[in-house]
């Protein structure tokens, strides 16, 4: 909703590959980066703690995904 309704995402990144890739990769910390990137056209201090939080919360999901499937094998 955020790529199609408003222009966050083009403003925080320079081409469109690199949001696709986020947005089926790393959603959260794709969405993280252009949040913390639209406050002032830059990320920088306590803002790179929110965009690895996002990254973190990541890869906390792929890993329980992992760990769900073989749980159920």
């Amino acid at each position: 909703m955020l790529w199609l309704f408003s222009d966050l995402l083009s403003r925080a990144f320079d081409s469109w590959i690199v949001p696709l890739l986020g947005f089926f990769l790393l959603p959260w910390t794709t969405l993280a980066y252009a949040a913390m990137w639209a406050s002032s056209d830059r990320v920088s201090g306590f803002e790179w703690f929110i965009v690895v939080l996002a990254f973190l919360i990541d890869l906390g999901a792929f890993a329980g995904s992992g760990r769900r499937r073989a749980q159920t094998r």
